[in-house]
């Protein structure tokens, strides 16, 4: 029988950044990883974007974690040498339709707290982004990009310095409170054991809500409804355009096919939106068929016209754990504690997607907070 004090399932940023968090704090911390390397699911298949927190409802904790996550993130790649560029972006209306909506992100940003939002008449934007077309944008000068993987290396390195430990290939299988409120993790692998911790986070991202009903003591009732969305992403062959991320205004599910930027200039666009009738995340198919580029290409137009044919190609997929479904309002974070679901030391993260990977160190830190409560 192995023993922690707490055990964190997943090696994702989330589990990263939160173990780095209380082992900073005196706490013996393991990651139980059942792959063989950090980042293998949802954060190695993102945009690598730090969101500002213009679109989510005041008050949320997307809005809350955002915020304050993105001015700590920045802190610690600046203070860690870690790759990142604040580069801005623009939010774009292409049609008339679009000026609304616009107008609500506007106001929803400026009641976020969100720094340097402003609204740009379509000279103004095109006097910054030669190649675009636009009625009317908004510049969020306080978006950037990073290496993330760079990122939980450094996460990672934290952890380490504080005395934690990652145990890689160890599968948890299921747990069970015992008498002495610690919880018994069965973990699998080539050596299966089992773990007694006193706090256990559950970061595992697609594999959040199953493993939480693994546990023992856990009621369904306290489980949400996950729904995966899958998101293409495609590269571009033609020299860099744009200086700044371009985003459309948002569809339902997602932030619109948006251009990004890699740290080395070069362009690639996405995600979409392809919500699954499934919500098994080892069913899910990250290929991309090339013919999929064919809605790119004329979302990409609205606001890019001189995209050139042939130029898209296929990059990499990624896939969402969203508590909402196709045509419903998106769902906040929920990070459950003992008062959702009565099993003492257990905190759940659920539909931890956008803006999560800017709102980790956030996140981790009221992770933490919550454990000493």
């Amino acid at each position: 029988m192995l023993e922690a004090d707490v055990a964190v399932i997943g090696a994702g940023v989330i589990g990263l950044a939160c173990a780095a968090e209380l082992a900073r704090r005196g706490r013996d911390v393991v990651i139980l990883e059942k792959t063989s390397a950090i980042g293998t699911g949802i954060s190695s298949r993102n945009s690598e974007v730090i969101h500002a927190g213009l679109y989510y409802p005041t008050g949320s904790l997307k809005h809350s974690l955002c915020v304050e996550g993105r001015r700590r993130l920045y802190d610690w790649l600046e203070s860690r040498k870690v790759a990142h560029r604040k580069c801005g972006k623009l939010v774009v209306a292409t049609s008339e339709e679009d000026l609304p909506i616009l107008n609500a992100i506007n106001l929803q940003a400026e009641a976020n707290g969100v720094e340097g939002i402003t609204r740009l008449t379509d000279k103004d934007a095109v006097a910054l982004e030669p190649a675009l077309a636009c009625k009317a944008a908004l510049h969020s000068p306080e978006t950037g990009i990073l290496d993330t993987h760079g990122y939980m290396l450094s996460l990672q390195g934290a952890l380490e310095d504080h005395g934690g430990a990652i145990a890689f290939g160890t599968p948890v299988l299921g747990g069970k409170l015992l008498p002495d409120e610690q919880i018994a993790l069965s973990l699998g692998g080539p050596d299966p054991q089992v773990l007694h911790a006193r706090t256990i986070i559950n970061a595992a991202g697609l594999y959040a809500v199953p493993l939480a009903r693994a546990i023992e003591g856990v009621p369904e009732t306290a489980l949400p409804q996950m729904t995966l969305a899958k998101g293409s992403y495609f590269s571009c062959q033609a020299p860099p355009a744009f200086q700044r991320l371009i985003y459309p205004v948002p569809v339902n599910g997602g932030l619109g096919v948006h251009l990004t930027l890699d740290l080395g200039g070069q362009m690639r666009f996405g995600p979409d939106v392809e919500w699954l009738d499934y919500n098994d995340p080892d069913a899910v198919d990250y290929s991309i068929a090339p013919d999929h580029a064919n809605s790119f290409y004329a979302a990409i137009r609205k606001y890019w016209p001189g995209l050139p044919d042939d130029s898209l190609a296929p990059a990499y997929s990624g896939c969402r754990p969203k508590l909402s479904r196709a045509g419903e309002p998106s769902i906040d974070f929920r990070i459950d504690g003992p008062a959702q679901h009565g099993v003492p030391g257990l905190i759940n993260l659920f539909g931890i997607e956008s803006p999560g990977l800017t709102a980790s160190l956030a996140i981790a830190n009221l992770v933490a907070e919550m454990t000493e409560a």
